[in-house]
């Protein structure tokens, strides 16, 4: 295999594929990126077996051929380059020389036959949407994800695709972020996935808010979408995503409105006295006014209070004041509505005059 190529066109394909291959991998060959060169295009891949991304780029090649070459490795080669370099490639068997200015360098390759490629979709749900809507609604949910739950269906995010809406909720079992936005999808049945952190992550990295269309390819076992020359194929959790709809408490209750930006400020003061292990925060409302409390084992305490509307009975109730501060940090707007009951029902949250993300916290005993 042999052909030359810019800096300028090499590093940002890498940077496109290489955020899904791990440093530590069960087997080598996936710290290598598959390189498919042709006659005029060359495919570059990478994997953990989990996820694969793989995009294309126009290129004149000298020789046609396959290989795979460490993926951190050249990342960090073309990074050091200037601007200006360009690369003449030349693999061989075991070997791929890479030439520019008076640099040489020489990185060891394996086998293209040992590379994990995902097998081609058979008969998926095919479907478009604009990319910034998708965008937005893991921007807006994803941070409610579990990590590491042995409930393995709450370590990803709930996609919900229909003629007319795009939907997505995350939830770790004490919070939950819903966002549903009106969508033009041509779909005869309402589609449903689970899709794993690694391939959320991914897409909150590549996803930006264009108005160009994202291709949707989805079947039982795997999603892919394709932006452009950018192609993305994740499996996808097998299991039940909790009824959602049943953890939101039903409207009733009091509404609190709070400035946003004032209300973070306040919040992230009072947590540098909050417990370190349990982040709580007490609630007092009454009156047009918030107090906020911490304390923790040291017997230190912080008190903050802040104007509110707000004519509702008296309310004391305790949260997790990092998940407080996760949705104030995410939602848009000047303002923030807070839906309380009593001092033993969650909280929701909707971000002022904007009904489609909604955010539920699970009240905490103080």
């Amino acid at each position: 295999m042999k052909f030359s190529i810019s800096k300028n066109e090499l590093l940002p394909s890498l940077q496109q594929v290489v955020g899904v291959v791990e440093r530590k991998q069960t087997h080598e060959v996936m710290n290598n990126l598959l390189f498919e060169a042709g006659d005029d295009f060359l495919m570059i891949t990478g994997t953990d077996n989990e996820v694969e991304q793989r995009t294309r780029l126009p290129l004149i090649v000298s020789e046609p051929g396959v290989s795979t070459i460490p993926a951190r490795k050249l990342l960090d080669i073309c990074r050091s380059l200037p601007d200006t370099a360009h690369l003449d490639f030349q693999v061989s068997a075991d070997k791929a020389k890479i030439a520019t200015g008076k640099s040489r360098f020489t990185l060891a390759t394996l086998p293209a036959e040992e590379f994990p490629l995902v097998d081609a979709l058979t008969d998926p749900v095919v479907m478009s949407l604009p990319q910034k809507q998708l965008a937005k609604a893991i921007r807006m949910t994803s941070f409610a994800m579990a990590q590491q739950d042995v409930r393995y269906y709450l370590n990803g995010l709930l996609l919900e695709l229909s003629a007319d809406s795009l939907c997505c909720v995350a939830t770790d079992g004490h919070r939950l972020a819903l966002h549903r936005t009106p969508a033009e999808i041509e779909l005869a049945e309402p589609v449903t996935a689970i899709i794993p952190r690694k391939a959320i992550n991914e897409l909150s990295r590549l996803l930006d808010d264009s108005d160009s269309d994202l291709e949707i390819k989805m079947t039982a076992n795997h999603l892919q979408l394709s932006l452009g020359p950018l192609q993305m194929t994740s499996k996808l959790i097998d299991g039940k995503f909790p009824d959602y709809e049943r953890v939101i408490p039903l409207p009733g209750g009091s509404i609190a409105t709070v400035d946003r930006e004032s209300f973070k400020q306040s919040l992230a003061r009072s947590a540098i006295l909050a417990n370190e292990t349990y982040k709580g925060v007490r609630l007092s409302l009454d009156k047009n006014l918030v107090g906020i409390q911490t304390n923790n084992p040291n017997h230190e305490e912080a008190e903050d209070e802040l104007e509110i509307e707000y004519s509702g009975s008296p309310v004391q109730v305790g949260f997790n004041v990092t998940y407080l501060l996760d949705v104030l940090n995410i939602i848009d707007g000047d303002v923030a509505e807070l839906h309380l009951k009593d001092d033993a029902s969650s909280m929701v949250v909707h971000p002022g005059g904007d009904k489609q993300s909604t955010y539920v916290i699970m009240p905490m005993r103080l």
